[in-house]
């Protein structure tokens, strides 16, 4: 596999850890370069772990993870927005927003917008193809384009002032029923 056919994919990979960082940064509005570093170092972390774990998972569990992987993304990407937005109803005075770089939040979004990289690493051991350099380029790209999301997102945020958690959490919803729709017959 060339080098321009593993870029093209880790680009439609990174595509869902993007539009998270632009959510990540509506929420936080001032983000931090801590901030940046955790999510893009756990996205690009879990987008060049889940090729390999689904590469050497190969045959075995591929029906089962293709038949439900869109519904386990789907449900996390909703849970997480619809309490994104449920949160910026609070009164300001009681209302911290939470960081969605930080803790089970974190880790969630990160296996949420890598679940499909799993997917991939299944199709790659059906192909023989090696998957550590696959792998590598993958969780660099969707590291590099969670720091572009996230300041983005944070310049939006400023923009919109409390209405941007709002859009946070229709971003994440959205992006969970665009996964969901991918992989329904109907759709």
């Amino acid at each position: 596999m060339n080098f321009l056919s593993i870029l093209l994919i880790a680009v439609g990979l990174g595509m869902d850890a993007f539009a998270v960082a632009i959510s990540a940064g509506v929420v936080l509005r001032e983000i931090s370069l801590r901030q940046v570093f955790r999510l893009s170092f756990h996205f690009g972390l879990f987008q060049f772990m889940m090729p390999i774990i689904g590469w050497f998972a190969g045959m075995t569990v591929s029906g089962f993870i293709s038949d439900y992987d869109h519904w386990i993304a789907f449900c996390l990407l909703v849970l997480i927005g619809g309490k994104m937005i449920r949160d910026s109803f609070k009164k300001e005075e009681k209302f911290k927003i939470a960081d969605p770089t930080r803790g089970l939040t974190l880790i969630v979004l990160s296996i949420a917008t890598s679940i499909d990289a799993l997917a991939v690493g299944l199709s790659l051991a059906f192909l023989n193809v090696t998957i550590l350099y696959p792998s590598v380029v993958i969780g660099i790209v969707a590291s590099a384009m969670t720091v572009t999301g996230m300041l983005f997102g944070e310049k939006l945020g400023q923009f919109l002032g409390k209405k941007a958690e709002i859009l946070g959490g229709l971003i994440l919803i959205g992006i969970g029923i665009k996964i969901l729709a991918e992989h329904l017959p109907f759709c």
